[in-house]
């Protein structure tokens, strides 16, 4: 979804924005500003803090376009990731900025266009969009989708763990996304929460394919180790090749670890992390729901073949019994959500349903010899549905009957 921004100055057209640029200071805050008393004018043409000097307004050699560079919002192995915002139509991207001299042998380059090759062509929901690339002198520029709320990294390390209705929110998504990026035969190979990018609508994006890779056939895999460690499956650890099994094991260590906010196979070297995870050896708290446990574990198999197909994950017990919401508030990037809904909107619902199907007596019975809130609040839930697709063919119920 394409997150739109408004920079709070007034301009008539691009040229004189870009005049005016040159004489203000983009601050990285999407707001320009005159330097304050007593502080020394930053050049608008140059960014000192780096190794690498990455101008403030950016020309596009190849369309014209002018950028204004914003804040850091993360590094890489061979970029860094800004917030850029096109001077003409003030929509902003996240910009990931390559020095020519970081990819100067040929394999590194390589790397890089093959990244640029497997992105270009996506186009999904829950997959980050590729927008553009281009480059001049100094760097190569690759403009993706914007997400406001940064990653799913950032939202645990608030957080320190997710609710259930939560982790099946986020699973589905990426999940869908997941799915089709096996379609399109692409493994992404670096599945974890820092590649799971949330939107201003509390959206999950799949992003970062520095290290995806077309499907091959078993015999023609490659059996080069990458990924994360904590997150790297047996079978890649062997050097066995890395299959569409190998992403379904990294979504199973992130479920994991939104559940229980650490990975399942975290040790404090490396060496028995490797161990570990050959060995498929880890710990399920007994305060897991066992439709948690059982999932995880399943995704978690030693033997690749024996994991859950992404379909068979959509059908498990964890995500078709439980609740999940259909948004997420933003405070949930820093706050546990409150799911149960109020009493005086719980018992509308009881006799809003009522008065649609019938059954008044029945149906409040059902609901009230429900003991367990999460049971109660899944039934309400499913009302709710059962309310929007019927309030367009039936009448509406009358003042006295819902009230």
């Amino acid at each position: 979804m394409e997150i739109l921004r408004t920079i709070t100055y007034q301009q008539n057209n691009g040229s004189k924005m870009c005049e005016q640029a040159l004489g203000r200071v983009c601050d990285g805050s999407r707001r320009w500003k005159l330097p304050a008393d007593g502080e020394q004018p930053v050049q608008p043409h140059t960014c000192t803090g780096s190794t690498a000097e990455v101008s403030r307004i950016i020309t596009d050699p190849g369309t014209g376009k002018r950028y204004c560079r914003g804040k850091v919002l993360g590094k890489g192995g061979f970029a860094k990731c800004y917030e850029m915002t096109d001077l003409t139509t003030n929509k902003i991207y996240a910009a990931k900025i390559i020095p020519h001299s970081r990819v100067s042998k040929p394999h590194q380059r390589e790397k890089i266009d093959k990244e640029i090759e497997l992105h270009r062509t996506l186009n999904h929901r829950h997959v980050v969009q590729f927008y553009h690339y281009f480059e001049d002198k100094e760097n190569i520029y690759i403009l993706l989708e914007y997400c406001s709320r940064r990653s799913m990294a950032h939202i645990l390390k608030t957080r320190k763990v997710l609710t259930d209705p939560e982790v099946r929110y986020y699973l589905k998504q990426i999940v869908s996304g997941l799915k089709y990026l096996h379609e399109q035969e692409i493994l992404h190979r670096d599945l974890k929460l820092g590649n799971f990018f949330i939107n201003e609508s509390m959206e999950l994006k799949v992003g970062d394919f520095g290290l995806a890779a077309r499907l091959e056939p078993m015999e023609q895999r490659r059996r080069t180790i990458c990924g994360t460690p904590n997150y790297l499956s047996p079978e890649v650890l062997n050097k066995q090749g890395h299959g569409c099994e190998s992403d379904v094991w990294a979504l199973g260590c992130v479920m994991y670890t939104m559940l229980l906010g650490r990975p399942p196979f975290e040790t404090t070297n490396l060496k028995e992390t490797y161990r570990c995870i050959r060995e498929a050896r880890y710990t399920l708290p007994s305060s897991l729901m066992s439709s948690a446990k059982h999932l995880i574990a399943s995704m978690l198999s030693r033997n690749p073949e024996d994991r859950p197909s992404l379909d068979e994950i959509m059908q498990h017990d964890f995500i078709t019994q439980g609740f999940t919401p259909e948004r997420l508030p933003s405070s949930c990037c820093h706050t546990a959500p409150d799911f149960h809904l109020s009493s005086p909107a719980k018992s509308f619902f009881k006799k809003a349903a009522a008065a649609l199907f019938g059954g008044k007596k029945e149906k409040a019975k059902y609901l009230d010899n429900h003991n367990k809130l999460a049971k109660e609040d899944e039934e309400i839930y499913k009302l709710r549905q059962d309310l929007k697709k019927t309030s367009i063919s039936q009448q509406h119920p009358r003042a006295d009957e819902v009230s």
